[in-house]
């Protein structure tokens, strides 16, 4: 059965036409066809926090599982606590996709079962994606011939955005759940919250409600008072 598991919140579908590339073209042109069945089996996403590794990810999960395979997502930060035997079964996917894998990169059991994983799925033609914060050199891997397998298929790494590419992005998701934000509005949040698009579009969320709710559109006076509102 396709499944994407432990809590993978897609939100506003995380899919490929929500994500603003903002210079990340050839990293989202990859994963679009890794996703349907590209000629690697393993691939290595990697950039700073907030840079969109997840909805990568998880847009990844949905058009292979739209195309018909079997997809799933997994964050090794939640896994990391049930220990390496919770990596069992997982082999059985079309393409299976491993966030935060530094969470568990340095520890022995970890990597053993995360090889012999690996090995599964590449002797019966399955795919997986997986990222981290840094690319493979980045990690002291107590086992060698993993982080060597992990890097065959190239490490593709996400570079953040501008401020300019951040307004952008914030207006596709608006797009995308029908309401409007204005550049000048964008450029207005810009300025008085936390400039990382995981703040900012919790923010958007959070506008999305008060302006449903009020009947308001996204001007800057109105932005304005749902921010007095919420610093009060």
């Amino acid at each position: 059965m396709s499944q994407i598991p432990l809590g993978l919140v897609l939100r506003d579908r995380s899919t490929f036409d929500t994500f603003f590339p903002g210079g990340n073209e050839q990293s989202v042109a990859f994963l679009k066809s890794f996703a349907l069945r590209g000629e690697q089996t393993v691939a290595w996403i990697s950039g700073p926090a907030h840079s969109g590794k997840t909805h990568l990810l998880g847009a990844s999960c949905i058009a292979a599982m739209e195309a018909g395979r079997q997809a799933a997502y997994l964050s090794m930060d939640q896994l990391r606590d049930l220990g390496p035997d919770a990596l069992a079964g997982w082999e059985q996917h079309d393409l299976l996709c491993l966030d935060e894998l530094d969470a568990v990169l340095g520890d022995a059991a970890w990597e053993q079962a995360l090889f012999s994983l690996f090995n599964l799925m590449h002797d019966s033609g399955k795919q997986l994606l997986v990222a981290a914060s840094g690319g493979p050199r980045a990690y002291a891997f107590s086992l060698a011939d993993l982080q060597s397998r992990l890097s065959w298929g190239g490490v593709y790494e996400l570079a953040e955005l501008g401020d300019e590419q951040r307004v952008s992005a914030l207006s596709l998701r608006a797009r995308a759940r029908g309401i409007e934000l204005p550049e000048e509005t964008g450029r207005y949040l810009l300025q008085r919250i936390p400039r990382d698009m995981t703040s900012l579009y919790r923010f958007l969320d959070t506008l999305d409600k008060e302006s449903l709710a009020a009947q308001r559109r996204l001007t800057i006076p109105f932005v304005r008072m749902i921010l007095e509102q919420k610093s009060s």
